[in-house]
């Protein structure tokens, strides 16, 4: 993977985009290394791996957005294929078992902001500033910003922000909650991880299970999301780590989990 750095600090694994000269930006190769990488950590177990943070190289940017010199040579129909392989590849992120944080540390534009908002939140360095400038280019976002941003903010926030093309600030995203922390530039990295290490404590099939709850249940009428939430909270009473927690619990002690 020429793109991407992929290393583990324990139990947490580091996803760093390494394209510092073209800030980061998402060309097809890294695409393709993403992929590569996520093909990787999906093979791993819950003991080599419990938590992702995904981040950009360099000070500048997180992602700021797709190749605009490869997409300029693009027609209609190699649009619609780089489109899809964006979206596949992004998803993914959101399948990981596993709970993935993206330590934002500059521009996350384009999409590197949808990026970002297919992890499961963001911590944002205070110099970052975020958006979806497409509409400025004649384009709308393509990997799943129009679908992803307005869950996430509500529809008028997410229209105002892909209607306008304008950037917001770190602050800004805080407060109508795309970004849950906001920290110093210098201590962006050490609260991502640290964040990291407390989901590592936690039980790994719980989250897994409470992911896949999050996720299923958006769209379902609220009966029938109940029962998908019945049924996600029953599948964990078969684990040992329920056991165990409960164990740790009544014995005031600190829960060694499996995930299992």
């Amino acid at each position: 993977m020429r793109t991407i750095k992929l290393e583990n600090q324990g139990q947490i694994w580091i996803l760093t985009l390494q394209r510092p000269e073209a800030l980061n930006a998402l060309s097809s190769e890294v695409l393709s290394d993403l992929a590569e990488a996520l093909d990787q950590l999906e093979e791993k177990p819950f003991s080599e791996c419990r938590c992702l943070v995904l981040t950009g190289s360099g000070e500048k940017a997180f992602v700021a957005g797709a190749d605009i010199k490869e997409i300029s040579q693009m027609n209609q129909e190699e649009s619609v294929e780089f489109a899809h392989k964006g979206q596949k590849i992004f998803s993914r992120f959101e399948e990981l078992p596993f709970p993935v944080i993206a330590a934002v540390n500059g521009f996350a534009l384009g999409g590197g902001l949808e990026l970002a908002l297919a992890c499961d939140f963001m911590i944002a360095s205070e110099k970052a500033k975020l958006g979806l400038p497409e509409t400025t280019l004649g384009l709308i976002p393509g990997f799943g910003g129009t679908v992803r941003l307005s869950r996430s903010v509500g529809l008028n926030a997410a229209k105002r922000i892909i209607f306008t093309g304008e950037m917001i600030t770190a602050v800004e995203a805080q407060a109508m909650g795309l970004v849950s922390q906001v920290v110093k530039p210098e201590e962006l990295m050490a609260t991502a991880i640290k964040v990291a290490e407390t989901l590592c404590a936690r039980g790994p099939v719980a989250l897994h299970q409470a992911k896949k709850s999050i996720f299923g249940t958006f769209d379902l009428e609220k009966e029938e999301a109940m029962e998908f939430e019945a049924q996600r909270f029953s599948e964990l009473f078969s684990t040992s780590d329920i056991r165990e927690g409960t164990a740790a619990f009544l014995e005031k002690r600190k829960p060694a989990f499996k995930g299992s």
